[in-house]
Parts: structure tokens; C-alpha cells; sequence
């Protein structure tokens, strides 16, 4: 039956407008007015709400939920400020909320809790409920374990269509989502899984062990949670059990669960392009972002000071054509966005498999060819464009000619430093997403200038 609040329920912008009036709300303390704002947004709207909302207003706001939406937006909460809105919490409001929640989500919450808090809160929430997050918590946080749930409907393997029926209606009140019916042998061995699908198109006498899948997808509580993800992108699964060393089922991860981890495996490369920490940054404290970024900005100031070096030992050939410092922006700028278009495409092919490591030397030819043809083009289209906007004596055909190979030169010097990096560091088991931070840009920096002074000094002196 479909829930008649649901029907009611409008779709809700979430905007400026929305969010001043709620401040507004807050700041004359109308609860009933802003209790029946509320009841009208999904958990999701009233979860982009409070991460817009300053500390104390989010704490406000939070504490108007009843229990069971307060149990649904919590999860949706940025990180940093729903730290921060828990620790405004008294043990009891906070038990009864994490009891609401599935097991993963619970987990989440707890393992993020000063140690006696946590321990409090899992004395105060059902024992059953307490043990699965306890045993959940063993688990490193980035791994199949740390993101699964141990709420899954199952039945034995000698069971009927009809008990499986009624398992998923005892069950339904307690789980979100219901995929799939795990088959166990007595001993909790995993042997074997049917969807709903099946399970509603087949009679209710039928035996469960005629008619299950015994061709089964599964992972190990240890996997990594990214391999996790591409798994069940390769194979279009919506959930996939997980089972210990003797093939006992654990629990299960869902899809929703693994968008989470795209978002937070997107989120931790994008952050380590810069050489940043994506937990760090989310930081309020400006001291504690910029002690994160400082280091990669000193490593390449003092790089930078071996270009610094570099120029200042040309000084004299840079006296006598002076007209070549006007050209090293230009080639700066395209040596480094060559190599940080290869660094990118490279880690993004490693990241989604569609490049093994043993086929690297036939990808990485094509990336030579590639940034030669390019190198050619741009190398062209910069001598001819010197030629037009500098006629006369100071820019010979001669020096345009030169110009042109510096920069095809840098340019494939540039892109293959881009497209192997990110190999070298994948085969020492590092994250190849590093390749395109500052150290790489700075060093095709320095070698961009070697190269260029060293065509220019080959053929002008």
C-alpha cells in the first residue's frame, strides 16, 4: 500500500529564498511553523538544507526530526558538520536514532563516536543491532566490510517459494531495500540466490533449491571497496553478498551503497591531482587546510628554483636574444597542459581497467604518436603566429623554425612523463591520481626549460 504522506509530499527546491526563511524561522524560535516546512521536504532536501544552514542553526534544525527522519537525514549529512550535530546530542536522542538506522549506516555513525560514547550508545541499542555493528567495525573502513550491511533476507536451501514469501514480508518492515533472497545451507554457507523477480513468477510449492542461481557473484569482507564498485558496474548488479573465508554469507552491499563510494573514490582523486586530502579539507580550521597544503607548494617553490637556476645560467645567451624569455609562458603552458591531459586520461583508463598494466607499452606508443602529431601541428601553428605578430628582424624564420621544434619537443617530452608516471606508480602499488599533482606539472616545467635553451643554444651560438 502507498503510503498517503508520500503522496502529498511536493518536490521542494532547496535554495536561497528557502533558506533565509528558514533562518528567520529559527531566529524567532517557531518550531510548529518550521516542523511543518519540514514535513513537507524528502530526508534528502531537508539533509542539503541543514549542510547549508550555519552549526548552530543545523543543530536546530536537527533536533526538530522525529526519530525515524531524523535516522534518514543523518546519513545524508556531510561528514564534518554531522560530527558535529551528534556530538549536540544526549546519549538517549542519539541511541534512538542510530537504532533506526541499517547496520552499515550505524556503523558509520558509531565508529565516528568518542570511544565511551560509542560504547554507551551500542549498550542502549538492541543487542542484535549492537553485535552486527560491532562485528562490522572490525573491518578496515575502505574495504567490502566497512561498507556492507548484515541485514539481508535469506532462507535454508530445503525451504519452499512460499517460505521465502513470507521471510521477505517479516523483513520488510526493517530493510529499505530487498534485491534479492540469499540461499544458506544450515551452517550459513552461501549456495546460492533468487531475485524477486523469480521468486514472484514461480509457484509457491516450488522448492527454493530447484529453482535458485547457484552461479554466484561474491566478495570477501577484506576486498577494497573501489574494487567492490567495479565489480558490480562490470556485471550490472544491484547488490552483491559477502562471504567469509568458508563461503558463510556476512552481509550484503547494495548499489546505493556503492554510488557512495564512486562519489568518495572521485572525490579522494580529484583532491590528490592538487596533492590534497580530501578528509582534511573538509576541515573548518584554516590552519589545519593549509598545513595540508603547504607541503606540495613548498616542494614546488623549491622546485621551481631549479628553473630559477636554469635561466639564470643562460643569462648571457638570454642578453643576446632577449626575445626568448617572451616565448616561455607559451611554452610552459602547453608542455604542462599536454602532460596533465595524459596524466588524466591514463589514471582515469587505469581506474576503470580499460588499460591492464602488461598492455602499457603498446598504450603508451600511442600516446607517443600522439603528442607528436600534436607537437607538429602547434609547433606549426606557433611559427607561423610569430611570424605574424612579430615581422620584421627580432623573430627570424630561422628563431620561429627553432620555437616550433622547442615546443614539439616539449610537448612529447611532457606527454609521455605524463602517461608513464601514473604506471610507475600503479606497479609500485601507489595511487597512480598523484601523477597529475605538483610535482609532475613542476618537473615538466624545469625539463621544458632544458629543453628548449639547449635547442636554442645548439643552433643560435
Amino acid at each position: 500500500m502507498v503510503n498517503d504522506e508520500n503522496l502529498k509530499r511536493e518536490i521542494i527546491k532547496v535554495d536561497r529564498e528557502l533558506i533565509e526563511n528558514i533562518s528567520n524561522l529559527i531566529d524567532i524560535q517557531a518550531s510548529n511553523d518550521l516542523i511543518a516546512i519540514l514535513t513537507d521536504l524528502h530526508p534528502a532536501d531537508i539533509a542539503e538544507l541543514i549542510n547549508h544552514l550555519s552549526l548552530r542553526d543545523a543543530s536546530y534544525v536537527f533536533k526538530l526530526l522525529d526519530t525515524e527522519t531524523a535516522g534518514e537525514v543523518i546519513t545524508e549529512i556531510d561528514e564534518n558538520l554531522r560530527d558535529k550535530i551528534v556530538a549536540d546530542l544526549d546519549t538517549e536522542t542519539l541511541s534512538d536514532i542510530v537504532d533506526e538506522l541499517e547496520t552499515d549506516d550505524a556503523t558509520d555513525i558509531v565508529s565516528n563516536l568518542p570511544e565511551t560514547l560509542a560504547e554507551e550508545v551500542l549498550e542502549k541499542i538492541d543487542k542484535e543491532d549492537s553485535d552486527d555493528v560491532k562485528e562490522l567495525m572490525k573491518y578496515p573502513e575502505d574495504s567490502a566490510g566497512g561498507i556492507m550491511s548484515s541485514d539481508f533476507v535469506y532462507v535454508h536451501s530445503d525451504s519452499t517459494i512460499k517460505d521465502a514469501i513470507k521471510e521477505v514480508r517479516n523483513n520488510a518492515d526493517d530493510f529499505d531495500h530487498i534485491y534479492h533472497i540469499y540461499i544458506l545451507e544450515h551452517d550459513d554457507t552461501l549456495v546460492g540466490i533468487l531475485s524477486l523477480k523469480h521468486l514472484l513468477i514461480t509457484p509457491l510449492k516450488a522448492k527454493i533449491a530447484d529453482v535458485m542461481k547457484e552461479d554466484l557473484i561474491y566478495v570477501s569482507p577484506y576486498t577494497d571497496q573501489e574494487e567492490v564498485a567495479e565489480l558490480m558496474e562490470k556485471y550490472d548488479l544491484v547488490a552483491v553478498p559477502v562471504v567469509n573465508d568458508t563461503k558463510q554469507m556476512v552481509g550484503r552491499i547494495t548499489v546505493d551503497d556503492v554510488i557512495d563510494v564512486i562519489h568518495e573514490e572521485a572525490s579522494e582523486d580529484l583532491h590528490k591531482t592538487a596533492g590534497l586530502s580530501d578528509d582534511q579539507e573538509s576541515s573548518d580550521s584554516v590552519f589545519r587546510i593549509s598545513r595540508i597544503r603547504l607541503p606540495w607548494l613548498i616542494v614546488a617553490l623549491i622546485m621551481e628554483f631549479g628553473s630559477a637556476k636554469l635561466l639564470s645560467s643562460n643569462e648571457q645567451f638570454i642578453k643576446q636574444y632577449y626575445i626568448a624569455t617572451f616565448f616561455l609562458p607559451i611554452l610552459m603552458a602547453m608542455g604542462g597542459s599536454s602532460g596533465s591531459q595524459a596524466a588524466i586520461v591514463m589514471v582515469k583508463a587505469i581506474g576503470t581497467k580499460s588499460v591492464w598494466l602488461k598492455e602499457n607499452f603498446r598504450y603508451l606508443i600511442k600516446e607517443f604518436f600522439v603528442s607528436l602529431l600534436n607537437g607538429v601541428i602547434l609547433g606549426s601553428i606557433l611559427m607561423i603566429g610569430t611570424q605574424v605578430a612579430f615581422p620584421g628582424e627580432e623573430v627570424t624564420l630561422h628563431f620561429s623554425f627553432l620555437l616550433s621544434i622547442s615546443l614539439t619537443f616539449i610537448i612529447l617530452f611532457a606527454t609521455m612523463v605524463g602517461a608513464t608516471v601514473p604506471l610507475v606508480l600503479k606497479l609500485f602499488g601507489l595511487d597512480p591520481a598523484m601523477a597529475t599533482g605538483p610535482f609532475v606539472t613542476t618537473s615538466n616545467d624545469i625539463f621544458g626549460i632544458l629543453i628548449y635553451f639547449s635547442i636554442l643554444t645548439l643552433f643560435l651560438i
